[in-house]
């Protein structure tokens, strides 16, 4: 695959490393000549330049590209250079953005206007990986799919649920919403619109996050959930990003800055947290704040040394779980020394996660596998090429196999759980729930 980079910051430079050693050909654009003399050992063509210049992208040959990242720290740079290498004849664009302008469609679809074929904030990915241990214990270790959108979580019917003996057709869930796995006795299936529930199936659900979360009570009258007390160290894009992942009401937030101005603008953005002027640096803080008491402490600021600093004070005064931020490559060797002997749960790099969202992302497989299920269920995403006898279809005309489901499809602007009313068209990818003994039977009607 050919691919052209712009920009050999953090992230830029990772990529690069990251997909010229799978074998690709990798062109990577940079202003500075004095950071390309750095990168000439890189196995890559490196050229000093403007990627937000015309001619230069005809330089590199963009109308050949398969793929074309612009990954600097500025996003309007991004930004005008995707639109122009898609005017160039680029065949998939991808662009860094930091701004959260830039992902609001409440006026105009930025994405859309400017012809990019995605958008990608680092932070925000890092967010998704911190949310994925906090927001529900009982969630299937699954891949992040539908950019964190749709999440998949597992409930048991509690024998005093009003569900049982009911037909799934007639328990009127939300359209964001679906059960896809059944397990009884020892057995698992894929549900259909006839099955139905008995005490102490467990229950597996696709759907938007919250809306899962409403659905806990209908499941099991009798469970309650516990208040998660979340501190977050600096009001970083990633801490922004985190607060809205986890903005049900069982999570009660703080927020520790240092900058003043921050402070008055994270609370004026969200009026529902809490946010402390101070540094979470000082231990007198800390212990004054009862961090030991928290369910989950993230050190998440620009700052690596801080994050280490004080994710290591949570953890000595008693924070159940700490999770760290680390954004310089400098400390990649070091990250298992940090979780195995420093106390620290979980630690997350920007740089790291992009690089893994991309792999995905160009991968060529049209077929991945997300996870397994107990008694043979498997969840999948599969790309939808031109070529596939799907596309153009409705949802409701797709006759799939026996023990199969579609649980999401993505867009390139959205993800969510289809309805009977959705187009399936090429270049979506769709995630599919099936038992292991109809596989080759579905991958044969969607590819």
């Amino acid at each position: 695959m050919k691919i052209i980079i712009i920009g050999a910051g953090e992230v830029g430079h990772n990529l690069t490393s990251m997909l010229a050693a799978s074998g690709h050909d990798v062109t990577l654009i940079e202003r500075s000549a004095s950071l390309c003399k750095r990168l000439e050992e890189e196995n890559a063509r490196i050229v000093t330049g403007n990627g937000s210049s015309a001619r230069q992208l005809v330089e590199v040959d963009v109308s050949d590209c398969d793929a074309f990242l612009a990954m600097t720290g500025d996003d309007r740079t991004n930004i005008i250079s995707s639109s122009l290498a898609k005017g160039l004849g680029a065949r998939n664009t991808i662009a860094r953005i930091h701004d959260d302008t830039y992902s609001d469609n409440s006026l105009i679809n930025y994405q859309l206007h400017f012809g990019i074929d995605l958008l990608v904030n680092p932070e925000a990915i890092c967010a998704v990986e911190l949310a994925k241990s906090i927001r529900n214990v009982g969630r299937v270790a699954v891949e992040n799919f539908a950019r964190g959108e749709i999440e998949v979580q597992q409930l048991r019917v509690d024998e005093s649920s009003r569900l049982i003996g009911k037909q799934l057709r007639e328990l009127k869930l939300s359209a964001h919403t679906r059960i896809g796995y059944i397990q009884r006795e020892g057995q698992g299936e894929v549900a259909s619109a006839n099955s139905q529930l008995q005490a102490g199936d467990s229950v597996t659900l696709f759907g938007k996050p919250d809306e899962l979360f409403e659905l806990r009570e209908r499941f099991n009258p009798k469970q309650k959930v516990d208040l998660a007390r979340v501190v977050l160290f600096g009001g970083s894009e990633t801490a922004i990003s985190l607060i809205r992942l986890l903005r049900s009401p069982r999570f009660k937030l703080r927020v520790i800055e240092k900058d003043p101005d921050k402070c008055r603008d994270l609370a004026e953005q969200f009026p529902h947290i809490s946010v402390i002027h101070g540094d979470a640096t000082s231990l007198r803080l800390l212990e004054e704040e009862q961090i030991g008491e928290a369910d989950y402490f993230v050190a998440c600021t620009k700052d690596d040394e801080e994050n280490i600093l004080t994710c290591l004070q949570a953890a000595k005064l008693g924070a159940d779980h700490v999770q760290l931020v680390i954004n310089k490559g400098d400390y990649d060797q070091l990250l298992g020394i940090l979780k195995t002997m420093l106390g620290i749960e979980l630690v997350v790099s920007p740089r790291s996660a992009t690089a893994d969202f991309m792999r995905r992302t160009l991968s060529s497989e049209s077929v991945v596998e997300l996870a397994n299920l107990p008694k043979g269920g498997r969840i999948l995403e599969v790309k939808i090429n031109r070529s596939s006898p799907i596309v153009g279809s409705l949802v409701k005309d797709i006759v799939l196999p026996p023990n199969s489901l579609f649980v999401a499809l993505q867009h390139k602007f959205k993800a969510k759980v289809p309805t009977a009313e959705d187009t399936v068209l090429a270049g979506d990818c769709v995630i599919v729930l099936v038992h292991k003994d109809q596989e080759k039977a579905l991958l044969k009607q969607l590819i």
